[in-house]
């Protein structure tokens, strides 16, 4: 595993950004324009509530932003495109997959989703670090390009609690909720393949422990050694008095 995470997404390790002038330390975690921003990977089955904290998330931790993906489904009442997703037709979508431009993608019970890798280079070139919300083959997608990615797996309290949270939003027909939940049965026993396990038995406490992982994760070395370094220059370059 790489570790090195100035390098821009799935780029090559000679391309190297310009350092920023100052570090900022925000709620435990050193940001500013001078660090890089940190990737975080963030799955779970249908259902379990991911996005409803990935959300909450980012309304408490400053520099922190929530990738907006893009898909091909159409509008459902109540959202808005580019405030939920990023809207598309399926041949834009697969135009856009053609020209390589996502850093990610995937079939999802019969609909296109994907993270356009542009736009996520540029929030993390600001030093604000990034989170997407995909599921595990996205995820695997994600890992394989940038290998400095922080994955952290939501898990449901049991399956019983999943089932019920599945039929009491949705107006799927029952063959499609029992298409989810044989897909979450699947993505359960990938747990393995991230960093960090939360359960999202209650919703504010599992927004509580994502947070520690994030704040955790910004002052490990290899994420904020850019930044501190540049304290430790200002030290060397006057002499104490």
């Amino acid at each position: 595993m790489s570790s090195d995470p100035s390098t821009p997404l799935g780029a090559a390790r000679s391309r190297v950004p310009v350092p920023g002038s100052s570090a900022e330390v925000l709620s435990g975690g050193i940001c500013g324009p001078n660090r890089r921003g940190l990737l975080f990977v963030v799955s779970a089955p249908s259902g379990t509530g991911k996005t409803t904290v990935a959300e909450r998330l980012v309304q408490m931790v400053p520099d922190l932003a929530l990738s907006r993906s893009y898909t091909s489904r159409p509008v459902r009442p109540g959202e808005t495109d580019g405030v939920d997703y990023n809207f598309i037709t399926r041949a834009r979508f697969e135009e856009m997959i053609a020209a390589e431009e996502f850093l990610e993608w995937a079939d999802v019970f019969g609909n296109l989703y994907g993270t356009c890798a542009t736009d996520a280079e540029r929030e993390m070139t600001k030093g604000r670090d990034l989170v997407l919300v995909i599921d595990v083959q996205g995820a695997r997608k994600v890992r394989h390009r940038c290998p400095d990615t922080v994955g952290v797996f939501v898990m449901p309290p049991d399956f019983e609690t999943l089932e019920r949270r599945l039929r009491g939003r949705s107006k799927d027909p029952e063959d499609a909720i029992q298409r989810r939940l044989r897909t979450a049965r699947a993505e359960v026993a990938a747990f393995t393949e991230y960093e960090y396990v939360i359960v999202n038995d209650e919703l504010e406490t599992c927004v509580d422990r994502l947070r520690a992982i994030v704040l955790a994760e910004r002052t490990r070395l290899r994420s904020a050694r850019r930044a501190v370094e540049t304290i430790v220059e200002s030290f060397l370059r006057k002499e104490p008095s």
